[in-house]
């Protein structure tokens, strides 16, 4: 790769971040690769960060949707109108190291086609992980690897991970011509693993980069709010009905229901018990978008879910404020035993 040889499109979007936004760009000023372009897509806020932005660092592209899109239509929007031939999927509330960009472009050059991620670590605490690559369970969990630990060095390797984390995710747009955008059905959650997801049925793999470093605050607009764990269970069946061809679903569905039992029961210890019943609801209610969008997904799969849920995990890493240990090892214990029945299955 000779040096700034490619143009790279990052895309911010902004929805009342406020200074975390001026931070994340102000350090993306200071990166050593310089082919790049910023363009910042605003979901309608209403604290004019964006406005200010666009002042202090008048070189970026402003967007200002007219309506809050949520994450996947929003930088959509942003992918739409990117030059480069490389995208960068860039949280506000993310720090970037100097040479972040580099290490990104040059795995790229060396591993081709592929969704990628940096080593993201806390923004508060830079000795913890936020993520070390991002992991796919059976039954569509989705979990950050190493989440909360200290960082040792025990994930200083590169390696294949089942989706990249969306707080910052590289790729080129001839992968995202390949697989399409953002599912704007999502909204927000779960949006990087269905990419990752389709990726991988396209045989595109997700890969971990821990040569490239960022710092993320993480999730500062919805935190653990009823609506996240909504969107989050919600997604989660979105991606089961719409990724696993109908024989392997009808083939897990007994498994599946027992799996729900034990969600269930985590909804009602959270106090979010209605918001599950809302994710249930909505589904059905979109069962004919679903149909239409699994259809798609189904035309377009080369690689069959016997092949992908090899890479499946069996188990998950909860964070502590969201689940008690004692809690987790419980749960991990049933998935576990369940995941291996489903593998048998398909």
């Amino acid at each position: 790769m000779k040096e700034n040889e490619f143009l790279v499109s990052i895309i911010i979007l902004n929805y009342n971040a406020g200074k975390l936004v001026e931070d994340c760009i102000e350090s993306i000023c200071k990166t050593s690769y310089k082919n790049f372009e910023v363009i910042l897509v605003d979901n309608a806020s209403k604290d004019n960060s964006h406005i200010l932005c666009k002042k202090k660092f008048p070189f970026i592209s402003l967007i200002e949707n007219k309506e809050n899109l949520g994450y996947c239509e929003g930088n959509n929007v942003g992918i739409k109108q990117a030059k480069g031939q490389y995208i960068v999927i860039l949280n506000p509330d993310t720090i970037v190291e100097s040479n972040w960009l580099n290490e990104l472009l040059k795995a790229s050059c060396q591993l081709g086609d592929g969704l990628y991620q940096p080593k993201i670590l806390a923004a508060d605490d830079h000795t913890r992980i936020n993520t070390a690559g991002n992991m796919i369970q059976i039954f569509g969990f989705g979990y950050s690897r190493g989440k909360g630990d200290i960082d040792n060095g025990q994930y200083n390797n590169q390696q294949l991970v089942g989706y990249s984390s969306g707080a910052c995710l590289f790729t080129s747009k001839n992968v995202l011509e390949k697989i399409g955008l953002f599912d704007p059905f999502l909204f927000a959650y779960h949006d990087d693993l269905d990419l990752g997801w389709r990726a991988a049925q396209s045989g595109i793999k997700s890969y971990y980069i821990p040569t490239s470093i960022v710092y993320h605050a993480e999730s500062f607009s919805f935190k653990w709010s009823p609506k996240k764990f909504y969107l989050l269970e919600r997604n989660r069946w979105y991606c089961l009905l719409t990724h696993y061809s109908k024989r392997t679903f009808y083939r897990i569905l007994p498994v599946i229901i027992l799996v729900e039992v034990l969600v269930f029961f985590f909804y009602v210890s959270k106090g979010m018990i209605k918001e599950k019943f809302l994710g249930y609801a909505n589904i059905i209610k979109n069962r004919k978008l679903i149909k239409e969008r699994y259809s798609e997904l189904e035309s377009r799969k080369k690689i069959s879910d016997k092949e992908l849920i090899q890479n499946f995990m069996y188990e998950i890493e909860t964070p502590s404020q969201v689940a008690s240990t004692y809690y987790s090892k419980i749960f991990n214990k049933a998935l576990y035993t369940l995941s291996k029945m489903s593998r048998w299955l398909i």
